[in-house]
Parts: structure tokens; sequence; C-alpha cells
């Protein structure tokens, strides 16, 4: 992966709300990482959906493929990414999802 010499806005509430609730409460520390790397592609896309499949974010994680997906499944249940994907066997389409920025 190629290093970047930007800064990267981070929400506080990623920091100070979303790491004690998936690493402690919910006990799903690889979830925090997927959504981290998935928050920093988006903002390096300019939000736009990060196109990416469980191997790729495994790869780019060094997380093992299923705790990617265990991850990935924990993060559309707390409605922290939504997933879309043309057709069964389409590479997967992943927004990520801010809901403390509404309102």
């Amino acid at each position: 992966m190629p290093r970047h010499r930007i800064t990267l806005p981070v929400d506080d509430y990623v920091l100070d709300v979303l790491l004690r609730d998936l690493v402690g409460h919910d006990q799903h520390p690889a979830a925090f990482l997927v959504y981290l790397h998935l928050y920093g592609r988006t903002v390096r896309q300019r939000w736009r959906p990060v196109v990416a499949g469980l191997g790729a974010i495994a790869e780019e994680t060094g997380l093992s493929r299923s705790a990617v997906q265990a991850a990935m499944t924990r993060l559309r249940t707390r409605e922290l990414i939504a997933t879309e994907r043309d057709h069964a066997t389409a590479t997967p389409r992943h927004r990520v999802l801010r809901h403390w920025r509404q309102g």
C-alpha cells in the first residue's frame, strides 16, 4: 500500500466513542480497524464509496478474511457502513456512515 503524506481528519466521535464501543463494549477490535481503514479510504476518495471485497480489505488491514467478514457484519448491524452491489458476484461498494453528524 502506498505511503500517503497527507493528514486525514478523523471525527472526534470515532476516537472518543466508537473506539470504546467497538473494542471495549462489543469486544470486536477488528471492526474498529476495518471501520478506520474504510474511513481513511473514503476520505481520500472525497467521500465516494469504497469498492473492495473481503480479500482486498483483509490484505490492506492485515486481518484474516473471516475477521473482516465478522467485522463488516458488526459494522452493518451498528449502521456504521452500508454495502451495495449490482449483482450477487459484483465487487461491493461500501459507504461509511456517520450518523453522529446528521441533524
